[in-house]
């Protein structure tokens, strides 16, 4: 490679990196389009070229992922929790955010996987739903049973993470799944309970167990498809 080519070349996975970090979106202006800024695009594309820098870009749209998971999930707890109108806008956009999420391993494990990881995403915003309902009603039972079908949906989600990675161990990933479920719960039902500040502080500690998550998933890719490194 040249050194006028590599500059561009470099420059071009620096773009990257920038839209990645930023999740730089154009959307809602007139019609709905397909959204080709996304993390998961990048990751995508970032797939098909090997360089020094895939991986860089690789954390990088991995960490942007999950922190959107992280962000709307928390407007989404807020919007339930004071009846915003914002709410149906900030589900969907969650709800988005787990399509992302499948879209970013397809173009290593394919289509069907990767609607498959969608899927099993899709169910686990679903199942906050009742979690929340039934905290902000008072109702153990109802609670107690909707926490426990979020967790048997977490470890779903770890165990197919498992199943697609041997460098994803089951353990690792169950724990990881588990205590972000248990970590949502706690800054969830501080929201729910006026508490902002602790819930705050607690969110702070689950979005970085997250970046770890994100970084754990960058790095088994890279050790399963080193060709594409």
């Amino acid at each position: 490679m040249t050194g006028t080519n590599r500059k561009r070349h470099l420059t071009s996975l620096a773009t990257v990196v920038v839209l990645a970090i930023s999740g730089s979106v154009l959307s809602g202006c007139g019609t709905e389009k397909p959204n080709t800024g996304t993390a998961s695009h990048e990751i995508h594309a970032m797939a098909s070229h090997s360089s020094d820098s895939t991986q860089t870009a690789l954390y990088a749209g991995m960490r942007t992922l999950w922190a959107q998971h992280m962000e709307w999930t928390y407007a989404t707890v807020i919007a339930f929790a004071g009846d915003s109108p914002a709410l149906d806008a900030s589900i969907k956009r969650l709800l988005r955010n787990q399509t992302d999420i499948g879209n970013a391993i397809a173009p290593f494990y394919g289509n069907r996987a990767g609607k498959r990881l969608s899927a099993l995403l899709t169910v686990h915003i679903e199942e906050a739903v009742p979690v929340l309902s039934a905290a902000k009603a008072g109702d153990s039972d109802a609670l107690n049973t909707a926490v426990a079908d979020w967790y048997a949906n977490a470890r779903d989600i770890a165990d197919f993470l498992a199943s697609a990675n041997p460098h994803w161990k089951r353990t690792e990933m169950r724990h990881m799944m588990r205590a972000h479920i248990t970590q949502t719960i706690g800054y969830a039902s501080d929201i729910l309970g006026g508490k902002h500040s602790r819930a705050v502080k607690k969110y702070d500690a689950a979005e970085a167990h997250m970046a770890d998550m994100a970084d754990m998933l960058s790095q088994g890719l890279v050790q399963q498809f080193p060709g594409k490194f």
